[in-house]
């Protein structure tokens, strides 16, 4: 099956930088996901994943336990 991209806002993130990369590794080790990119600046994770290992509902959950608030997941 074909990789699936998604665009999540994450709330509160700001242009730090330090959220963001904490973000990144909280969701590069969550089962599926194939590539991510957070930008702290327009606050939003693009996440590259496989749909049949995971959903957008399971990469929200990981970005909420490390502290921010997600909205919902698009397609980019």
């Amino acid at each position: 099956m074909a990789a699936q991209r998604l665009r999540i806002p994450i709330y509160g993130l700001g242009c730090g930088g330090g959220g963001a990369s904490g973000i990144e590794r909280a969701l590069a080790r969550a089962a599926g996901v194939l590539r991510v990119y957070v930008n702290p600046a327009t606050e939003v994770a693009y996440v590259d994943v496989d749909p049949v290992l995971t959903d957008a509902g399971r990469l929200t959950q990981v970005i909420e336990r490390t502290g921010y608030r997600a909205g919902p997941a698009v397609e980019a």
